[in-house]
């Protein structure tokens, strides 16, 4: 024991270090006991995948959908497809509400472009175009470079979108190809307006084999099975009937007198 050298009253003064000496050794780590404290979840967690479990089973209903009809397939997990579903329908509305929010923003703050001459086989459709736009927007509250981007836009996509199939995008490029044929007809000079109308037309209809790639006038005709067979069968009922009294037939067996009592 360590000793202070000056003594107290005659008796020694013991070291605070003699209180550390007198401890246990520390034990180590792998004779610590376990906690207890998540000793329950643990097992309900190993349990849960046992064959026969709850996670067990939920997994068995996620790994057969590929081979099951939406019908068959367990109620929660139509639930969750139809939550992240909808979900993702807001969230790319919002996002394309403001992605169109931004680009009319956009378009309204282009500067005016120039009209252009009207030369050349496509000034000849641009330039009436470009003219009826900037007499409209006189009377709206949008720049005519804007109304101009807009038309160009929607004929882009009208032909990229019919290019792929798109239906809608199909209506589109023909409202597009009737609405221009209308502006060029209104604004054309009279001497040319047929000509102009004509011609962009033409260019309408040529553009046309690539946004309706594929579209087919004839009717499509589907030939389905009947769903009901039918049998004709012919059932005849017929009455025979009893023999009268003296007719010579008197002497019948007793079965027949039983069965026509």
């Amino acid at each position: 024991m360590t000793h202070n050298d000056q003594p107290v009253n005659g008796q020694d003064n013991p070291s605070f270090l003699d209180v550390l000496n007198q401890m246990p050794p520390r034990p180590d780590a792998k004779d610590w006991p376990r906690p207890k404290r998540f000793a329950g979840l643990r097992a309900a967690w190993k349990t849960s995948w046992e064959e026969g479990g709850f996670l067990y089973e939920r997994w068995e209903e996620v790994s057969q959908i590929r081979h099951v009809s939406w019908h068959e397939v367990a109620n929660w997990i139509k639930a969750a497809a139809l939550f992240t579903g909808l979900s993702l329908i807001v969230l790319m509305l919002d996002t394309a509400g403001d992605v169109a929010s931004a680009a009319l923003k956009g378009l309204s703050a282009v500067p005016a472009t120039s009209s252009g001459d009207g030369s050349g086989l496509w000034g000849t459709v641009d330039h009436p175009v470009r003219i009826f736009l900037a007499d409209q927007a006189a009377h709206l509250a949008v720049a005519p470079a804007a109304l101009y981007a807009f038309w160009q836009l929607t004929g882009l996509l009208g032909l990229v979108g019919g290019f792929l199939g798109n239906a809608g995008a199909r209506i589109a490029w023909l409202l597009f190809g009737i609405g221009t044929l209308a502006m060029i007809w209104s604004t054309a000079p009279a001497g040319g307006r047929a000509t102009a109308t004509g011609l962009a037309a033409l260019m309408w209809a040529l553009a046309s084999i690539f946004a309706l790639r594929g579209l087919s006038l004839r009717p499509i005709v589907h030939n389905h099975p009947p769903q009901y067979q039918f049998s004709p069968a012919l059932h005849i009922h017929a009455t025979l009937p009893a023999p009268a009294a003296g007719d010579g037939f008197g002497d019948e067996p007793d079965n027949v007198h039983l069965l026509q009592r």
